[in-house]
């Protein structure tokens, strides 16, 4: 691993509850982290060789606005720097915005990412992700938008030669089950999805962790649980050749991933993202230490199997 993030997911609760989210946030969705919990995890980054930033996402992070400020106020004084991705919910005036904003002036190096697309609203009029970058432009904190456009049937070149629909949309997630049937979108075959385009398994440059205490590769695949080990311990055992999802996945994509288990997903898809996340849906009674939480399969959000840590 060459590990520089740690991106802390203090809550699957949304207030949206968007097509494409890869982790099928919404406002019912459980799964909440604690103050304690956040500054703890923080403390344990400290120990991991290259960790330079600490990220504060959801879900949407500032409905946990105390734990927010106060954990990246934590962060930034042990010396991170700090990112927060947001929609920017609170942005009813601009003036409303740089309230909320105002006591991230003063840390040493903070940056926001703004979600500002069609399916955050922001083409509707009322636009509190523009508000939002205004206030942080008035305060002079940085501040980007984020988007993500509905797809279309354009196929583009990813950076690591893998063709992709065009509009940034990656079906996995809600967007798997909601936005996969347009049946204007052009498929290829199971076997074809022999790469995961976004992920280098042996060179990971950042994980996330939720209120769970679930330690992600790659959202909904598990490497490890705070409960169990630091994260430490759990980035230095890091072995991505025998990890039961992980190893078939750097061997050959989704669709050796399908073919390993031999699972009855052998038809026609439109990018890796969507078999892997169906694959993996499939296998999650199988291996629910290894793909969990619940929410971010679709299941039921009041799903009390994991309990949230404090």
């Amino acid at each position: 691993m060459s590990i520089t993030g740690l991106h802390l997911l203090l809550s699957y609760q949304c207030t949206n509850e968007c097509d494409h989210c890869f982790v099928y946030s919404s406002p019912s969705a459980r799964g909440t982290m604690s103050l304690r919990f956040a500054r703890n995890a923080i403390h344990q980054a400290q120990d991991v060789k290259g960790m330079e930033e600490i990220w504060f996402e959801g879900g949407e992070p500032f409905l946990l606005y105390p734990v927010l400020m106060n954990a990246a106020w934590y962060a930034a004084m042990v010396g991170f720097r700090i990112g927060i991705v947001t929609n920017g919910y609170f942005a009813t005036t601009v003036e409303d915005a740089m309230e909320w904003l105002r006591p991230l002036v003063e840390l040493p190096e903070i940056a926001l990412s703004v979600s500002e697309d069609v399916y955050h609203g922001s083409d509707e009029g009322d636009n509190p992700a523009a508000r939002t970058r205004e206030a942080a432009r008035r305060l002079g904190i940085e501040a980007d938008a984020v988007s993500i456009e509905q797809p279309c049937g354009v196929v583009i070149e990813h950076e690591k030669g893998e063709p992709i629909l065009g509009g940034g949309v990656r079906f996995r997630g809600r967007a798997a089950d909601r936005l996969a049937d347009d049946p204007s979108l052009p498929r290829k075959p199971w076997h074809e999805f022999t790469e995961c385009p976004d992920e280098d398994w042996d060179r990971v440059g950042r994980l996330h962790l939720d209120g769970y205490g679930n330690v992600f590769a790659c959202q909904g695949v598990v490497i490890g649980n705070l409960d169990a080990r630091t994260l430490r311990e759990i980035v230095r055992e890091y072995e991505p050749d025998t990890h039961p999802i992980i190893g078939p996945l750097k061997r050959g994509g989704p669709a050796e991933l399908v073919r390993h288990y031999d699972l009855p997903l052998k038809g026609e898809y439109l990018d890796a993202c969507q078999l892997c996340f169906l694959a993996r849906r499939a296998l999650r009674e199988r291996r629910p230490d290894l793909l969990a939480p619940p929410v971010v399969y679709g299941e039921d959000p009041g799903d009390a199997s994991q309990g949230e840590q404090d």
